[in-house]
């Protein structure tokens, strides 16, 4: 199995970021990393260029850390709410996933990611919830939703449910 050493021009997910001197297989350097642009092979040349690529990943990594942080500023002051039909006893229809907190918040104006919202498990009961974001490896938030009913809940009685057990 052969491996060959390259310096990584732009971040690769599982690999490393620009300016990283990796070790991969060559045919995954051969047919993917160099063809795309995503790196060059290592030589005397190019290990000059690594000082360069270092500083302008650490140029980049902090200006996504700033707007990550003005972007959870933002997410920290919003209030969303969702209205949701309900049948007897305050029983929700459906529930609400992490697509329709994403499209809340992208009607109230802010702009990201929908995979950075992580909401485990739909939720299907009326109340205050909450949820995480994670903005950067650095910033997360935590945002509350309000999930209420559309139309006004009709309590059922012990004697209504066994009937319609039965």
């Amino acid at each position: 199995m052969a491996n060959t050493e390259v310096l990584l021009l732009k971040p690769v997910e599982g690999l490393g970021g620009e300016g990283d001197q990796v070790k991969v297989r060559a045919g995954y350097a051969r047919n993917y990393l160099l063809p795309q642009g995503y790196a060059t092979p290592m030589t005397l040349a190019n290990r000059k260029r690594v000082e360069a690529l270092r500083k302008r990943r650490a140029e980049r990594e902090a200006a996504e850390l700033n707007g990550a942080q003005e972007l959870a500023k933002h997410l920290e002051k919003l209030s969303i709410a969702f209205a949701v039909q309900t049948g007897e006893g305050g029983k929700m229809f459906g529930a609400i996933t992490a697509a329709d907190l994403h499209e809340k918040i992208t009607e109230a104006g802010v702009e990201i990611d929908r995979k950075k919202i992580h909401l485990y498990t739909p939720v299907k009961s009326l109340g205050n919830h909450s949820t995480k974001i994670k903005l950067h490896a650095d910033v997360s938030v935590e945002l509350s939703f309000d999930v209420v009913s559309e139309n006004p809940i009709e309590e059922t009685t012990d004697e209504e449910a066994a009937k319609a057990d039965a």
